[in-house]
């Protein structure tokens, strides 16, 4: 029988299951406080819970804690990428990165993707499995646990599709914006998309207040195709059909990722076609210089080019801003990390993190 993910219940859900077993319903603000607030990695730790009750807890729920593998913070900025490990042994990366407005940290949905971008390192091996919502939470748990420094955004970009994880995705999102949790504002929370249509009219449904990032790429559906093979089953009309009327729905602008590929997609007719694309839309462009990864042979475009690119967006009335690098000396792009630990731990079994 499978246990009960029980970092996985909300506030009601928890409370409906510590009645279940015999105890009082005070048990349960308890025991949410020690796994949402005071961030405890077991129930070891939690000193008001009775000796039996914790006896009871081991052994017919799981509790989800990862385990910190290898921490690598950049000595140019500050920046720190985690590797963790599942339960079950998969691996899946999260970085946190300091900004005056607070700490930010990007999370992973999946451990591995099967999305196929490809200047993506997170899927260059596949997909092993979604995360539940307690693997998505104790990312940023043990970060702040670790650091000690309050988490302020979460970001949804790290390896993953988090639209192909959807229904653990709003459970998450539910309770990380828990007032009896970590509180953190719907608004301050970020998903990225590579674009799964029907799922952002489903979000859009919902009215969110989080902020919806999708990864764009390309400004036609030809170049879009060479670049993201989701490409192939949702026009770029279709999918910019879907924004508008996300935007109708929510009143929430939406932000397109545009990683600049020198030679693909930075071409000053690129730069005209994207506002083209997006005009009238409320909407920002996010222009990523590409973080080359060694399995493709992409190269970054110069930064005269980028600004060049950046100029003629702006010249036609649309919001663009260039994303500051951060963590390049760190295998900073995403799923980096987690590929070359994989490499050197199949060549050496018995390497040490």
């Amino acid at each position: 029988m499978d246990k009960t993910d029980i970092k996985s219940m909300d506030f009601g859900e928890l409370t409906e299951y510590i009645v279940s077993i015999g105890q009082p319903a005070f048990r349960a603000k308890q025991l949410y406080e020690w796994m949402h607030i005071k961030l405890a990695s077991s129930y070891e730790e939690m000193s008001n819970i009775p000796a039996a009750l914790k006896a009871f807890l081991v052994e017919n729920t799981d509790y989800t804690a990862l385990e910190t593998v290898k921490v690598q913070t950049s000595r140019e900025d500050g920046t720190s990428k985690y590797l963790f490990k599942l339960c079950d042994g998969n691996l899946i990366e999260s970085v946190l990165m300091h900004y005056h407005h607070g700490n930010s940290v990007c999370i992973s949905s999946q451990a591995g993707c099967r999305m196929g971008c490809r200047f993506c390192a997170s899927t260059i091996d596949g997909l092993a499995r979604s995360l539940t919502p307690s693997e998505m939470l104790e990312q940023i748990y043990r970060i702040q646990k670790n650091t000690g420094e309050r988490v302020s955004n979460v970001v949804i970009m790290g390896s993953g599709e988090p639209f192909d994880n959807f229904d653990n995705l709003l459970r998450f999102e539910k309770l990380l914006t828990d007032e009896n949790g970590l509180n953190i504002s719907a608004r301050n929370l970020t998903v990225s998309t590579c674009g799964l249509v029907p799922e952002i009219y489903r979000l859009a449904d919902m009215k969110p207040q989080l902020t919806l990032a999708v990864s764009l790429h390309a400004p036609n559906d030809e170049m879009r195709r060479r670049l993201m093979p989701i490409a192939n089953k949702y026009s770029i009309s279709e999918l910019m059909e879907a924004c508008r009327y996300y935007i109708s729905k929510t009143g929430r602008r939406v932000t397109f990722e545009y990683s600049l590929v020198s030679g693909e997609n930075d071409s000053e007719a690129c730069a005209k076609e994207l506002a083209g694309l997006v005009k009238g839309m409320n909407c920002h462009i996010n222009l990523i210089p590409v973080n080359p990864i060694k399995e493709r042979s992409f190269r970054q475009t110069k930064p005269a080019a980028v600004s060049h690119f950046k100029s003629i967006l702006e010249k036609n009335r649309v919001n663009a801003t260039v994303r500051r690098e951060m963590g390049r000396d760190i295998d900073g792009a995403c799923g980096q990390l987690r590929k070359s630990y994989m490499e050197n731990s199949v060549a050496s079994p018995y390497t040490e993190a």
